[in-house]
């Protein structure tokens, strides 16, 4: 059914909100970087998670399969002189994902991230992360990292059991100084990462061995920094180990972790600084890093490598927790705001390919990028408390991150481009990458975001809820619908269960519905993320009107809350019209961009044990330009739904396709591969006018996302 989208009608809530998805398993296809407390402090689990949570077996802490509510532990604040953040993520294991997003979730278990030790020697059996003498650099924590909370989101016992082996020899094989990890290599980089799943693991099941593990740890690394300081990625990457810095001064006021984190802010990069008088304004080319005379990457090619810049966004708001500083705190959007005006492309991304690139759409993102860009972001909106973040993360989540990834999860890119003619083995367009860079397969150009990207989707369904209040007490608590995904949380406020279910198809639908199920009337505020393009949204409590709340804001319903009250959001979902590249057009409904999807041929380039890797080339013209009225994109684009299934992302079962007038633009061509850049608009064509289908960016794996547009 065609029909023209307007404002979403409160009365079809409930008729557009559907039960959770069933998952079958996915269908496997054939598919098959670098190589480059004070003492103990165990008091603080106390509060913070129950033994009753806890299964011994052999002397290893596990999590136990079945949760009740009243296990459920407590959010750990920001300690004293530590700043308090405006939301805290709720503790790992709170939120249950649901609907598509545990479908993706399962597909991702199906596919490479719930085999790749098996098929992959650089996590397998002989990783150095595992006693063995293979790769004992950042691939087995980078691993360890996604697989953590994908296994228990999904109560996976499979995906428990790998974990496991890589939590445990980590854990077991400390050196007497209070070093962990391969004695091969003294890096602090790889720490930092595995620190990351560590903290993680610690929340989800308890183990009392973390912490002390830690705790030697950061003593010993606090003693070494004088003469053996951060270098290369660990200085570039410093706010990451300091995540893990406050994680642990949160659980046992150990005073010198502050000292550590003074410590590495001095040795760190000055990420603020770079972007207060940010200089790298156009792309970045071999060329300007001087990369053929160059050993190795020096510090310019380091500041302006994507994913250093990715995790950088967090910097300023990590930091900010220990300088109180409010300049610090709101960095994240000054850095995000300068990476838009000189490399923002249409999907959310900046472009980076392996450096920043400039605005052109037919320049890539490295997959890296994309999921430590969505995980500064999880860690920004809860340090900072501004809607626009939550924004961009969705813009993420819902096209960047599966615009990568085939299907069925089994391949993925390297780099990705908003307008991708053709996936094959040219140079072109990269900056500083090879020509392997965008094919689909088990580790393209390099294998650092075959062992990465698992991150991505896991860590989205653990900040969808967050916890609000203020410093030094529990009596003001409230949960935040920071950003929407089917799901269901359990967690305590002001000291009472609260279980929160969230019906929704969004991004695809506008229509969201909470139900809250406190174990006793609690009064507490409930806030809600509304998108910056949401304007007319709507909110019904138990059927009554809330007051019409404000784009770009959180909408805030204090009230006494009683089992089964009901929150009914109403997102408008119109089509928009956004400006890019040469004046170009991009198409969005929500948070979803859309694309025209391009013919594909795929082409098998060779088997890779269980999955493959893939060219894919063009079968239909793709050098449209879009005949739209962008004062009112209502009028001349048309919406028809269909049914949100467990492939949401895939262009069989697009739920949403927009349908758009558009003529050929002839001399809008390809070079090697590459899309020419786009012709400035408005331009002027010939070509008989036609009707063409646009379906969600992530859908189609070729694409073409920014259009030129035709003069009137």
């Amino acid at each position: 059914m065609c029909t023209m989208r307007g404002k979403v009608e409160l009365s079809t809530i409930a008729a557009t909100l559907t039960q959770e998805s069933k998952v079958p398993p996915s269908s496997k296809l054939v598919f098959t970087r670098r190589r480059f407390l004070n003492r103990l402090g165990l008091f603080g689990l106390g509060s913070s998670f129950p033994l009753g949570r806890l299964l011994l077996t052999s002397g290893k802490s596990v999590l136990a399969s079945a949760q009740t509510p009243s296990e459920m532990p407590s959010v750990v604040r920001n300690r004293a002189p530590l700043a308090p953040n405006a939301f805290y993520l709720l503790p790992l294991g709170s939120i249950r994902p649901g609907g598509w997003l545990k479908g993706q979730l399962q597909i991702q278990a199906n596919g490479l991230s719930g085999h790749l030790d098996e098929i992959w020697a650089d996590v397998g059996p002989n990783s150095g992360w595992l006693g063995g003498t293979g790769e004992s650099w950042e691939r087995g924590p980078y691993f360890l990292d996604g697989l953590v909370p994908l296994a228990y989101l999904l109560d996976d016992a499979r995906l428990k059991a790998k974990a496991q082996r890589y939590v445990d020899w980590t854990l077991d094989h400390q050196a007497a100084s209070g070093m962990i990890g391969p004695s091969s290599n003294d890096d602090w980089w790889p720490r930092m990462v595995m620190l990351k799943a560590l903290t993680q693991y610690q929340e989800l099941t308890g183990d009392p061995r973390v912490i002390p593990v830690m705790d030697k740890y950061f003593q010993y690394q606090l003693a070494q920094l004088p003469q053996r300081p951060l270098r290369d990625w660990g200085r570039f990457r410093w706010q990451d180990e300091l995540l893990s810095v406050v994680w642990l001064y949160n659980r046992t006021g150990a005073a010198y972790l502050l000292d550590l984190a003074r410590l590495l802010r001095k040795q760190g990069f000055d990420w603020m600084e770079q972007y207060a008088h940010f200089q790298y304004t156009q792309r970045i080319t071999a060329e300007f890093l001087k990369l053929a005379a160059a050993s190795g990457l020096k510090d310019v090619g380091l500041s302006t490598h994507g994913v250093n810049n990715g995790q950088a966004v967090k910097t300023g708001p990590v930091w900010s927790v220990v300088s109180g500083s409010d300049a610090d705190r709101l960095a994240a959007l000054e850095m995000i705001a300068g990476l838009d005006k000189y490399h923002g492309l249409p999907n959310g991304m900046f472009s980076c390919d392996e450096h920043l690139a400039g605005l052109d759409p037919s320049q890539g993102s490295e997959l890296c990028t994309v999921v430590e860009y969505m995980f500064s972001l999880e860690h920004a909106l809860a340090i900072v408390g501004d809607a626009s973040l939550g924004d961009r993360l969705e813009r993420l989540a819902f096209n960047a991150l599966p615009g990568t990834l085939t299907d069925d999860m089994w391949a993925h890119q390297y780099n990705q481009e908003p307008n991708q003619v053709e996936c094959s083995l040219h140079a072109k367009p990269w900056g500083t990458d090879g020509p392997e860079s965008n094919l689909y397969g088990l580790e393209p150009n390099f294998g650092c975001c075959t062992a990465n990207y698992h991150q991505g989707w896991p860590k989205f369904a653990n900040s969808l809820f967050m916890l609000s209040g203020e410093p030094g007490t529990t009596a003001h608590d409230g949960l935040v619908a920071a950003v929407y995904a089917p799901c269901e949380v359990r967690t305590v406020v002001r000291g009472v269960q609260v279980h929160v279910t969230e019906q929704t198809e969004y991004p695809f639908r506008g229509a969201v519905r909470l139900t809250l199920n406190p174990a006793a009337p609690l009064s507490f505020p409930l806030q809600l993320r509304i998108p910056a393009w949401a304007a007319g949204a709507a909110i019904l409590v138990d059927g009554e009107p809330a007051p019409a709340p404000a784009p770009g804001s959180f909408a805030r319903i204090e009230r006494t809350w009683k089992s089964g009250d009901r929150v009914e959001i109403a997102f408008p979902m119109s089509p928009r019209i956004s400006r890019w590249f040469h004046n170009s057009i991009a198409v969005e409904r929500g948070p979803l961009v859309f694309s025209y999807g391009i013919g594909e041929d795929w082409l098998k380039l060779r088997d890779r044990g269980m999955t493959a890797d893939w060219q894919v080339f063009p079968t239909t013209a793709w050098n449209y330009a879009l005949n739209v009225d962008e004062a009112s994109p209502a009028k001349s684009i048309a919406v028809t739904e269909a049914e949100v299934t467990d492939g949401p992302f895939t262009a069989r079962h697009a739920p949403v396709r927009l349908s758009v007038k558009a003529r050929k633009l002839n001399e809008w061509r390809a070079e090697d591969g590459a899309a020419n850049p786009l012709p400035q608009s408005p331009v002027a064509s010939d070509q008989p006018e036609e009707n063409i289908a646009l379906i969600p960016y992530a859908a189609a794996k070729l694409r073409i996302t920014a259009f030129p547009q035709c003069k009137s």
